[in-house]
């Protein structure tokens, strides 16, 4: 998943960011209110995790925000406030589950695994002869398959989903690794590669792979 964590509490948020990262998750975090509203606007998350208190616009302010401007990302609030009022108002103002500080972190992927499995519908999609088979993280061919890592997963499903179109090497950075990755930007070129070694194990020959010169990759069929 790609996942927008709002938390001001710079340890935590290295805690949690660690941890979510080592599940396969990709993470970009925000420590304030305004610049949270923004970054959940302009990008397409899967989940936010987003924490009550923050230093300028607090958490309901910012969720409210989302909600009146459009956003549907289903939201997980953090909080150490735990009256039934101050719950009820946070569910109230477009939170779609709620977590209380102190938690355990398997909780925390767990409600955030569940909220992701209820706002998708997961299905299959088909480029040529191959088909991504998301709900078992698959790519399949005439009965055989070969199984893709969380990173293979995000990257195939991005070209899958834009079939013929050139998908940029910022795009695909941004779209699995999150925009505040700062690694090498070859990392994209190198899965790629072992994308195109799991279309060689299946045989496909009616679908490739292209780089697109100084622009990036695109997914291209052929009859």
């Amino acid at each position: 998943m790609k996942l927008l964590l709002v938390e001001d509490e710079t340890r935590l948020a290295r805690v949690i960011a660690r941890g979510l990262t080592e599940e396969g998750h990709t993470v970009d975090a925000c420590e304030r209110g305004t610049d949270a509203i923004e970054q959940g606007l302009a990008l397409d998350y899967d989940v936010a995790i987003l924490d009550w208190s923050l230093p300028d616009a607090d958490g309901l302010t910012v969720l409210r925000t989302w909600r009146s401007r459009g956003s549907t990302m289903p939201v997980l609030m953090l909080t150490a406030r735990s009256s039934v009022p101050e719950r009820v108002a946070g569910l109230r103002a477009g939170a779609d589950d709620y977590l209380g500080k102190p938690f355990d972190f398997e909780e925390l992927l767990a409600r955030i695994e569940a909220l992701h499995r209820r706002s998708v519908t997961i299905g299959a999609l088909r480029a040529g002869d191959v088909e991504l088979d998301a709900n078992r993280r698959v790519l399949t061919r005439a009965g055989a398959e070969v199984l893709l890592t969380a990173r293979e997963f995000a990257l195939v499903r991005m070209l899958f989903e834009r079939v013929g179109d050139v998908c940029t090497r910022t795009e695909l950075l941004g779209g699995v690794w999150g925009s505040s990755f700062d690694g090498e930007p070859n990392v994209v070129d190198v899965y790629i590669g072992y994308l195109r070694k799991k279309f060689t194990e299946l045989q496909a020959e009616r679908v490739a792979i292209t780089t697109i010169r100084g622009v990036g990759f695109r997914l291209e069929t052929r009859t």
